[in-house]
């Protein structure tokens, strides 16, 4: 088994650095409502190696620290990385790493059970492109992937196959919730953050009436701007 302690040392503090990350990157998901209890997380690749940083299993989130993220490689399995041997990764790792292998382009995967996300993934509905903020961020609608049992990497299969041909960040996978991606957790719990924000706000949409698409031309415009211009370069 790797050690971590046995890596190099510019190795070693890569991790460090992304452990820290991920832990403060956790604080995000309670505080915008995406997650209750334990449920839900975030890992990231570190940088030029084949191991990623992810949150162990069934701790609640005021407990979690840069201590107790975990490591594992590109294969889903736990590295000695100082953690307590009894202290294991999130029961979505497997679909993380799967995400990894899969997608090199991918630095972050967040999951939640954010409550109007999947709500929609609950009916296996996508979410349709009817808001300016859909173009932007996830450049059409927002899809809905297969269902898949939590365990294997099943689950990061059918994020891998819905994805690839779209430009969302975003999969509502069926009865059970959304998965997030981006080129690094930060991007990644952001792509959380708006998926529920959009998913509400159609949510309370189609209570008033008929939902509007935005035409195609305009959300490819969109999604231009926002992904070429928008913000500080």
């Amino acid at each position: 088994m790797i050690r971590l302690d046995e890596l190099p040392e510019d190795i070693q503090a890569r991790v460090q650095t992304t452990r820290e990350r991920v832990a403060l990157l956790h604080g995000e998901l309670p505080a915008n409502s995406l997650v209750v209890w334990t449920a839900g997380n975030v890992s990231e690749r570190v940088e030029g190696t084949n191991l990623f940083v992810i949150k162990p299993s069934g701790v609640r989130y005021d407990e979690l620290s840069a201590h107790t993220m975990v490591v594992c490689t590109l294969d889903g399995k736990k590295i000695e990385d100082g953690t307590p041997a009894s202290l294991s990764p999130s029961s979505d790792t497997a679909a993380h790493a799967y995400v990894y292998r899969h997608m090199p382009q991918v630095g972050g995967v967040v999951h939640t059970h954010s409550t109007y996300a999947t709500a929609f993934a609950a009916v296996h509905r996508p979410i349709p492109c009817v808001l300016t903020m859909m173009g932007d961020e996830f450049g059409g609608e927002i899809p809905v992937g297969p269902f898949a049992i939590i365990g294997d990497d099943s689950i990061g299969r059918g994020i891998v196959e819905t994805l690839k041909e779209s430009r969302s960040p975003a999969v509502l996978m069926a009865n059970h919730g959304p998965f997030t991606i981006g080129k690094n957790a930060e991007a990644a719990v952001k792509a959380a953050v708006m998926v529920e924000e959009v998913a509400r706000t159609v949510a309370a949409a189609e209570q008033l009436g008929t939902v509007v698409p935005v035409a195609q031309e305009h959300i490819d415009a969109l999604y231009d701007r926002y992904q070429n211009v928008y913000g500080q370069h």
